[in-house]
Protein backbone atom coordinates (compact mmCIF):
# COMPACT_ATOMS: atom_id res chain seq x y z
CA UNK A 1 0.00 0.00 0.00
CA UNK A 2 1.26 3.48 -0.85
CA UNK A 3 2.12 6.03 1.83
CA UNK A 4 -0.99 8.11 0.93
CA UNK A 5 -3.14 5.00 1.25
CA UNK A 6 -1.71 4.22 4.68
CA UNK A 7 -2.33 7.78 5.85
CA UNK A 8 -5.90 7.70 4.54
CA UNK A 9 -6.60 4.37 6.28
CA UNK A 10 -5.09 5.64 9.53
CA UNK A 11 -7.20 8.82 9.39
CA UNK A 12 -10.39 6.86 8.75
CA UNK A 13 -9.73 4.54 11.69
CA UNK A 14 -9.04 7.49 13.98
CA UNK A 15 -12.18 9.27 12.79
CA UNK A 16 -14.27 6.13 13.36
CA UNK A 17 -12.99 5.87 16.93
CA UNK A 18 -13.97 9.50 17.52
CA UNK A 19 -17.38 9.06 15.90
CA UNK A 20 -16.55 11.42 13.08
CA UNK A 21 -16.72 9.00 10.17
CA UNK A 22 -19.31 6.67 8.67
CA UNK A 23 -18.75 2.99 7.94
CA UNK A 24 -18.10 3.92 4.30
CA UNK A 25 -15.06 5.85 5.41
CA UNK A 26 -16.58 9.29 4.82
CA UNK A 27 -16.04 11.90 7.51
CA UNK A 28 -19.36 12.79 9.11
CA UNK A 29 -20.22 16.50 8.87
CA UNK A 30 -20.07 18.57 12.06
CA UNK A 31 -22.82 21.06 11.40
CA UNK A 32 -22.76 24.19 13.52
CA UNK A 33 -25.71 26.59 13.50
CA UNK A 34 -24.98 30.30 13.24
CA UNK A 35 -27.75 32.84 13.80
CA UNK A 36 -26.74 36.11 12.19
CA UNK A 37 -28.35 39.54 12.49
CA UNK A 38 -29.75 40.72 9.17
CA UNK A 39 -31.12 44.12 8.19
CA UNK A 40 -30.93 45.97 4.90
CA UNK A 41 -31.50 49.68 4.21
CA UNK A 42 -33.00 48.61 0.89
CA UNK A 43 -35.96 47.25 2.87
CA UNK A 44 -36.34 49.80 5.68
CA UNK A 45 -39.87 48.70 6.60
CA UNK A 46 -38.73 45.16 7.39
CA UNK A 47 -37.69 44.50 10.97
CA UNK A 48 -34.22 43.14 11.74
CA UNK A 49 -34.14 39.37 12.05
CA UNK A 50 -31.81 36.51 12.87
CA UNK A 51 -31.09 34.27 9.91
CA UNK A 52 -29.89 30.71 10.43
CA UNK A 53 -26.98 29.18 8.56
CA UNK A 54 -25.28 25.83 9.04
CA UNK A 55 -21.56 25.35 8.52
CA UNK A 56 -19.63 22.09 8.46
CA UNK A 57 -16.78 22.69 10.90
CA UNK A 58 -14.75 19.98 9.16
CA UNK A 59 -14.55 22.22 6.12
CA UNK A 60 -14.12 25.55 7.88
CA UNK A 61 -11.30 27.43 9.57
CA UNK A 62 -11.25 27.72 13.37
CA UNK A 63 -12.34 31.35 13.72
CA UNK A 64 -15.79 32.94 13.54
CA UNK A 65 -14.58 35.11 10.66
CA UNK A 66 -13.80 31.94 8.71
CA UNK A 67 -17.39 30.80 9.17
CA UNK A 68 -18.81 34.18 8.16
CA UNK A 69 -16.72 34.29 4.99
CA UNK A 70 -17.67 30.70 4.17
CA UNK A 71 -21.35 31.60 4.56
CA UNK A 72 -20.93 34.68 2.37
CA UNK A 73 -18.98 32.77 -0.30
CA UNK A 74 -21.10 29.62 -0.42
CA UNK A 75 -24.58 30.34 0.97
CA UNK A 76 -25.57 34.02 0.86
CA UNK A 77 -23.50 36.57 -1.00
CA UNK A 78 -25.66 39.42 0.34
CA UNK A 79 -24.34 38.96 3.89
CA UNK A 80 -22.47 42.18 4.71
CA UNK A 81 -19.60 42.56 7.16
CA UNK A 82 -16.30 44.38 7.54
CA UNK A 83 -12.97 42.55 7.57
CA UNK A 84 -9.44 43.26 6.47
CA UNK A 85 -6.28 41.96 8.14
CA UNK A 86 -7.58 38.69 9.66
CA UNK A 87 -4.82 39.08 12.27
CA UNK A 88 -6.42 41.21 15.00
CA UNK A 89 -4.58 44.41 14.13
CA UNK A 90 -7.08 46.42 12.09
CA UNK A 91 -10.26 46.18 14.17
CA UNK A 92 -12.50 45.95 11.11
CA UNK A 93 -14.36 42.77 12.07
CA UNK A 94 -15.52 43.93 15.51
CA UNK A 95 -18.97 42.54 16.33
CA UNK A 96 -20.99 40.99 19.15
CA UNK A 97 -20.44 37.23 19.22
CA UNK A 98 -22.20 35.11 21.81
CA UNK A 99 -23.06 38.20 23.84
CA UNK A 100 -19.54 39.67 23.90
CA UNK A 101 -17.97 42.38 21.80
CA UNK A 102 -14.85 41.00 20.15
CA UNK A 103 -13.03 40.55 16.84
CA UNK A 104 -14.38 37.79 14.60
CA UNK A 105 -10.86 36.99 13.41
CA UNK A 106 -9.65 36.30 16.96
CA UNK A 107 -12.79 34.59 18.27
CA UNK A 108 -12.64 30.80 18.03
CA UNK A 109 -15.73 28.87 17.00
CA UNK A 110 -17.22 26.89 19.89
CA UNK A 111 -16.74 23.26 18.71
CA UNK A 112 -19.91 22.16 20.52
CA UNK A 113 -22.31 21.71 17.59
CA UNK A 114 -25.30 21.40 19.93
CA UNK A 115 -24.96 25.10 20.78
CA UNK A 116 -25.98 27.88 18.42
CA UNK A 117 -23.71 30.85 17.83
CA UNK A 118 -25.49 34.22 17.69
CA UNK A 119 -23.77 37.11 15.94
CA UNK A 120 -24.87 40.75 16.04
CA UNK A 121 -23.30 44.08 15.04
CA UNK A 122 -21.74 46.17 17.81
CA UNK A 123 -24.58 47.16 20.18
CA UNK A 124 -26.23 50.58 20.49
CA UNK A 125 -24.88 51.83 17.16
CA UNK A 126 -26.75 52.75 14.02
CA UNK A 127 -26.54 49.84 11.58
CA UNK A 128 -25.61 50.46 7.97
CA UNK A 129 -26.36 46.88 6.92
CA UNK A 130 -26.26 43.47 8.62
CA UNK A 131 -23.09 43.35 10.75
CA UNK A 132 -21.77 46.78 9.72
CA UNK A 133 -22.28 49.57 12.31
CA UNK A 134 -21.98 53.27 11.54
CA UNK A 135 -18.77 54.46 13.25
CA UNK A 136 -18.97 58.06 12.03
CA UNK A 137 -19.58 59.48 15.51
CA UNK A 138 -16.89 57.27 17.03
CA UNK A 139 -14.20 58.54 14.66
CA UNK A 140 -15.44 62.10 14.99
CA UNK A 141 -14.85 61.82 18.73
CA UNK A 142 -11.41 60.33 18.15
CA UNK A 143 -10.53 63.29 15.93
CA UNK A 144 -11.74 65.71 18.61
CA UNK A 145 -8.95 64.74 21.07
CA UNK A 146 -6.32 65.70 18.47
CA UNK A 147 -4.46 62.36 18.56
CA UNK A 148 -1.10 63.56 17.28
CA UNK A 149 2.10 65.06 18.66
CA UNK A 150 1.88 68.78 19.36
CA UNK A 151 4.81 70.99 20.29
CA UNK A 152 5.50 74.71 20.58
CA UNK A 153 9.23 74.21 20.01
CA UNK A 154 11.52 71.84 18.16
CA UNK A 155 15.13 70.77 18.83
CA UNK A 156 17.56 73.45 17.73
CA UNK A 157 19.74 70.91 15.95
CA UNK A 158 16.77 69.91 13.81
CA UNK A 159 17.03 66.27 14.85
CA UNK A 160 14.38 63.94 16.24
CA UNK A 161 12.71 64.52 19.60
CA UNK A 162 14.31 62.02 21.95
CA UNK A 163 12.52 60.07 24.65
CA UNK A 164 13.96 58.08 27.54
CA UNK A 165 13.37 54.34 27.86
CA UNK A 166 11.32 54.96 31.01
CA UNK A 167 9.07 57.52 29.32
CA UNK A 168 8.59 55.21 26.35
CA UNK A 169 7.45 52.40 28.64
CA UNK A 170 4.62 54.60 29.92
CA UNK A 171 2.95 54.25 26.51
CA UNK A 172 2.80 50.46 26.68
CA UNK A 173 -0.78 49.27 26.94
CA UNK A 174 -2.05 52.42 25.23
CA UNK A 175 -0.61 52.69 21.74
CA UNK A 176 -1.69 49.12 20.92
CA UNK A 177 -5.36 50.18 20.72
CA UNK A 178 -6.71 49.43 17.24
CA UNK A 179 -9.90 51.54 17.58
CA UNK A 180 -12.19 48.57 17.03
CA UNK A 181 -14.83 50.22 19.29
CA UNK A 182 -15.48 46.99 21.22
CA UNK A 183 -14.90 48.74 24.54
CA UNK A 184 -16.93 51.87 23.84
CA UNK A 185 -19.93 49.90 22.60
CA UNK A 186 -19.87 47.71 25.73
CA UNK A 187 -20.08 50.76 28.02
CA UNK A 188 -23.55 51.66 29.39
CA UNK A 189 -22.45 55.28 29.89
CA UNK A 190 -21.57 55.44 26.20
CA UNK A 191 -24.92 53.93 25.28
CA UNK A 192 -26.75 56.64 27.24
CA UNK A 193 -24.57 59.66 26.40
CA UNK A 194 -23.01 58.78 23.08
CA UNK A 195 -23.35 62.30 21.67
CA UNK A 196 -21.26 63.87 24.45
CA UNK A 197 -19.34 61.23 26.41
CA UNK A 198 -16.15 60.35 24.54
CA UNK A 199 -16.10 56.72 25.62
CA UNK A 200 -13.28 54.40 26.76
CA UNK A 201 -11.42 53.99 23.45
CA UNK A 202 -11.14 57.70 22.73
CA UNK A 203 -10.30 58.61 26.33
CA UNK A 204 -7.53 56.03 26.38
CA UNK A 205 -6.06 57.67 23.31
CA UNK A 206 -6.40 61.07 24.98
CA UNK A 207 -4.42 59.69 27.93
CA UNK A 208 -1.80 58.26 25.58
CA UNK A 209 -0.98 61.78 24.39
CA UNK A 210 -1.31 63.36 27.83
CA UNK A 211 1.55 61.26 29.19
CA UNK A 212 3.77 61.37 26.12
CA UNK A 213 6.91 63.18 27.27
CA UNK A 214 7.43 64.62 23.79
CA UNK A 215 4.05 66.37 23.67
CA UNK A 216 3.70 69.97 24.91
CA UNK A 217 -0.07 70.40 24.68
CA UNK A 218 -1.09 68.76 27.98
CA UNK A 219 -2.76 71.89 29.36
CA UNK A 220 -4.91 72.33 26.27
CA UNK A 221 -5.80 68.63 26.21
CA UNK A 222 -6.98 68.72 29.82
CA UNK A 223 -9.03 71.86 29.23
CA UNK A 224 -10.86 70.04 26.44
CA UNK A 225 -11.88 67.32 28.91
CA UNK A 226 -12.78 69.68 31.77
CA UNK A 227 -16.57 69.46 31.56
CA UNK A 228 -19.29 67.28 33.00
CA UNK A 229 -19.71 64.97 30.00
CA UNK A 230 -16.55 64.28 27.98
CA UNK A 231 -14.74 62.44 30.78
CA UNK A 232 -16.83 62.27 33.94
CA UNK A 233 -19.64 60.08 32.61
CA UNK A 234 -17.35 57.12 33.31
CA UNK A 235 -18.68 55.23 36.36
CA UNK A 236 -15.92 52.58 36.43
CA UNK A 237 -18.21 49.73 35.37
CA UNK A 238 -15.13 48.20 33.65
CA UNK A 239 -17.02 46.50 30.82
CA UNK A 240 -14.45 48.16 28.56
CA UNK A 241 -11.51 46.33 30.11
CA UNK A 242 -13.30 42.99 30.25
CA UNK A 243 -14.19 43.00 26.56
CA UNK A 244 -11.04 44.47 24.97
CA UNK A 245 -9.80 41.88 22.43
CA UNK A 246 -6.25 43.23 22.77
CA UNK A 247 -6.18 42.84 26.56
CA UNK A 248 -5.84 46.58 27.23
CA UNK A 249 -7.22 48.51 30.20
CA UNK A 250 -9.18 51.63 29.14
CA UNK A 251 -10.76 51.90 32.59
CA UNK A 252 -7.35 52.41 34.20
CA UNK A 253 -6.43 55.10 31.65
CA UNK A 254 -9.64 57.01 32.36
CA UNK A 255 -9.05 56.95 36.11
CA UNK A 256 -5.49 58.18 35.60
CA UNK A 257 -6.82 61.16 33.64
CA UNK A 258 -9.26 61.95 36.44
CA UNK A 259 -6.48 61.67 39.01
CA UNK A 260 -4.13 63.98 37.11
CA UNK A 261 -6.86 66.58 36.69
CA UNK A 262 -7.84 66.39 40.38
CA UNK A 263 -4.24 66.91 41.51
CA UNK A 264 -3.70 70.08 39.47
Amino acid sequence: MSMSGLLRTSFTRTALRRGLATEAGQVAPRLKTFKIYRWSPDKPTEKPRLQEFQVDLNKCGPMVLDALLKIKDEQDGTLTLRRSCREGICGSCAMNIGGRNTLACLCKIDPDTSKESKIYPLPHMYVIKDLVPDLTQFYKQYKSVQPYLQRSSVPEDGKEILQSVEDRKKLDGLYECILCACCSTSCPSYWWNQEQYLGPAVLMQAYRWLIDSRDQASKMRKEMLQNSMSLYRCHTIMNCTKTCPKGLNPGFAIQEIKKSMALE
